[in-house]
C-alpha cells in the first residue's frame, strides 16, 4: 500500500510540473524558459516526506522530455527524436536541481526555513547554469554575462522561497489545526476527570460509612457473644461483618481503579485560573446551545495564579454554571468573578435567572430541595448544591447563596494556601487511607 502511494505523488509531481511547466517566460530567447513547473517539483519534494529528491528529478525530467516532445509534435508537426536537442536540457537542469538537493542533504533542514530557501535557490541557480550551458553546447547563443546570471539567481530566489514561504504558512496551519485539536482533548480530558473524581469522592464517603458498619456489626457480635442469647446470633452478627468487609473491600478496589484511570489521564499538574474558568465556560456554552438558550458568558480573573485543585474545582463550578444555564428560561447571562479577599480566593458565579426565593434560600444546600422540573413536571434529583458543599469541604472552604442588585449569586470561599498547593493528593478522594 505505501509503495502505490509512493507511486501515486511520483505521477501527481510528475504531471503538475509538466502542467505548470506550460505557464512559462522566454526572458532569453524562444527554447529556455522560466515556469512554475520546479516551484511544483521543489514543493512536492519538501511536502511529500516519501519521495527522494534524486530519483524524483530524473523521472520528472524524462517525464517533461517526453511530454514537451509529444506536445510539440502534436502542435508543430515533425518526429518525436527530432525534438531532442530543444528538450534534453530541460531534463539536464532538473538532474542537476535534484543533485544539488541530495548533495546538500535538504531531508534534514527543513526546520531551517532560510537555509532551506538558499538549497532551493543553489540549486535552481546551477540548474538553471547547466541548461543554458548545454544548450550553447547543442548550438545555440546564449550570453553568459553578469545580466544573465543576475536574472537567473533574481528567478531562483523568488521560486526556492515562495516555494518555502508557501510550505511554512501550510505548516503553520497545520500546527495550528493540531493545537485545537490538542485544546480540544485536554479539555475533554479534565471534563471526564472531574467527572471521575466526583464519582472517586462518593465512593470514598460510602467506603467511611462501610467502615461504620463494619464496625457497629462487630460490636454487635461481641456484645451478642457476651449475652445470654442463642450462639446463631451472634454468628449472624459476625457474618453480617465479614459481608460489609467485602464490600469494603471491593470499594477500595473500585477506588483505586479510579485513581488509576486519573493519573493516566492527568494532562497537567497545574493550570491558570483563567484557562480553568475558560474550560468551564466553554463546555457550559455548549450545553446552553444544546438546550437552545440564547446565555452570554462573561469572566473576569485578574489573578496571575495556578492550581493544582483542577478536578475539585472544575467539578464545583460546572455544576454551579450548569444550574443557572438549566435555571434561565431563554436568554440571560452568567459569569464567574474570582478575586482575592484576606487571604482567601473568593469565586463568585452569578446568573440573571430567576432566582430562589426568600423561603426556600435556607433551604438550598439541604439533599433532595429543587426548583427545576422537567416538562413533564417530575422534579430534579435536588443533589447538585449539596454535592458542590460537600466538595467544598475538602477544599477546606464554604460555599453560600446570596442575591445581589438582580443576580443570583454563589459565593465560594477556599483559603490561598489550599488553592497554591503543590499537589492534588490531599483534596483527592482516590487517595484513601481506610
Amino acid at each position: 500500500m505505501a509503495y502505490l502511494y509512493r507511486v501515486f505523488l511520483l505521477v501527481l509531481i510528475m504531471a503538475g510540473t509538466a502542467f505548470f511547466g506550460e505557464l512559462k517566460m522566454n526572458p532569453f530567447g524562444e527554447q529556455f524558459r522560466f515556469s512554475l513547473g520546479t516551484t511544483c517539483y521543489f514543493f512536492g519534494l519538501i511536502w511529500f516526506r516519501q519521495l527522494r529528491p534524486l530519483e524524483t528529478g530524473i523521472l520528472v525530467g524524462v517525464f517533461l522530455f517526453v511530454f514537451r516532445s509529444f506536445l510539440e509534435m502534436g502542435q508543430h508537426g515533425g518526429s518525436f527524436f527530432g525534438a531532442w536537442e530543444e528538450h534534453l536540457p530541460s531534463t539536464v537542469f532538473y538532474l542537476i536541481f535534484a543533485t544539488m538537493l541530495t548533495a546538500t542533504g535538504l531531508r534534514r533542514r527543513l526546520d531551517r526555513p532560510l537555509l532551506v530557501g538558499l538549497i532551493g535557490t543553489l540549486g535552481d541557480f546551477a540548474g538553471n547554469v547547466g541548461e543554458l550551458l548545454l544548450r550553447n553546447g547543442l548550438g545555440e547563443n546564449y550570453m553568459f554575462d553578469a545580466h544573465t546570471l543576475l536574472i537567473l539567481l533574481l528567478f531562483a530566489t523568488l521560486r526556492s522561497f515562495f516555494v518555502v514561504g508557501l510550505y511554512n504558512m501550510l505548516m503553520i496551519r497545520h500546527v495550528r489545526a493540531l493545537g485545537e485539536e490538542r485544546k480540544q482533548q485536554v479539555e475533554r480530558l479534565l471534563l471526564i476527570n472531574s467527572s471521575l473524581y466526583e464519582e472517586g469522592f462518593y465512593v470514598e464517603k460510602s467506603m467511611r460509612h462501610i467502615e461504620h458498619v463494619t464496625r457497629s456489626s462487630y460490636s454487635l457480635y461481641k456484645d451478642l457473644r457476651a449475652s445470654q442469647l442463642p450462639p446463631a446470633l451472634s454468628t449472624r452478627a459476625l457474618q453480617i461483618a465479614e459481608e460489609v468487609h467485602e464490600l469494603k473491600k471491593d470499594s477500595q478496589r473500585i477506588l483505586a481503579g479510579l485513581g488509576k484511570l486519573m493519573r493516566q489521564e492527568a494532562i497537567s499538574e497545574r493550570i491558570h485560573l483563567a484557562e480553568l474558568i475558560a474550560l468551564v465556560i466553554g463546555a457550559n456554552r455548549k450545553y446552553a446551545d444544546m438546550l437552545g438558550k440564547k446565555i452570554h458568558f462573561s469572566s473576569l480573573c485578574e489573578l496571575n495564579l495556578q492550581t493544582s485543585r483542577v478536578y475539585a474545582l472544575v467539578s464545583i463550578l460546572n455544576n454551579l454554571v450548569a444550574n443557572a444555564v438549566e435555571a434561565i428560561e431563554e436568554q440571560g447571562r452568567i459569569g464567574i468573578e474570582v478575586d482575592l479577599l484576606a487571604g482567601e480566593i473568593e469565586w463568585l458565579v452569578w446568573d440573571n435567572g430567576p432566582g430562589i426565593t426568600p423561603e426556600d434560600a435556607e433551604f438550598a444546600f439541604q439533599p433532595g430541595f429543587t426548583t427545576k422540573y422537567d416538562p413533564q413536571g417530575n422534579p430534579s434529583t435536588g443533589i447538585g448544591l449539596t454535592h458542590c458543599r460537600d466538595l467544598v469541604a475538602t477544599l477546606q472552604g464554604t460555599l453560600a447563596y446570596r442575591e445581589h442588585k438582580g443576580r443570583t449569586c454563589f459565593v465560594l470561599r477556599m483559603p490561598s494556601s489550599e488553592l497554591l498547593a503543590r499537589n492534588d493528593h490531599a483534596g483527592d478522594p482516590t487517595k484513601s487511607d481506610s
